[in-house]
């Protein structure tokens, strides 16, 4: 056997690693599963719904995992800002996220997103998703207790992510 024939399965190894998700190292210390306990140590996942009021949202639909967040829905100025986290190992991320989102709300109003900054392409792609606050000169979420955003045609023909207001 040559040594170019074991570097090959080496670096499908280091490839394989490198694109699963990571799981925590084992302690020594045992945790608690209770948020009252002093053990208890939330993942990132759990500080970053605590730490956005539990807004955050995800959708497993297909090959590719959506998490969005809004960023100011209490405060939308001219823009309302989604953090918005895509995750694949198959599809390839590099689209204009603005070309097929949209937000609505039970009100009947709508708007397409203006602005997607992210990186393109990849297979972990994590950015910002911006719409226009107001809809022909009136807030977009005046007086709405429902906010849908649809995003349409990135794995799959429609994922919807809602968010109620009235709380």
């Amino acid at each position: 056997m040559s040594i170019r024939s074991l570097f090959i399965p080496l670096i499908l190894v280091f490839v394989l690693v490198a694109c699963s998700p990571s799981t925590p190292a084992a302690t020594s210390e045992p945790t608690r599963s209770s948020p009252s306990s002093p053990a208890f140590e939330p993942s990132k996942t759990e500080s970053l719904v605590s730490a956005a009021g539990e807004l955050a949202r995800v959708d497993n639909q297909g090959a590719v995992e959506v998490s969005v967040t809004p960023v100011n829905l209490n405060n939308p100025e001219e823009t309302l800002i989604f953090e918005v986290v895509l995750n694949t190992h198959s599809v390839d991320l590099s689209m204009d996220l603005a070309t097929v989102a949209t937000l609505n709300t039970d009100t009947g109003k709508s708007v397409r997103a203006a602005v997607w900054e992210a990186p393109r392409g990849g297979h972990h792609v994590e950015g910002k998703l911006s719409f226009p606050a107001s809809v022909d000169g009136e807030p977009l979420l005046e007086g709405a207790k429902t906010l849908t955003l649809t995003i349409i045609d990135l794995d799959v023909p429609e994922r919807i992510l809602a968010w109620d207001l009235s709380e």
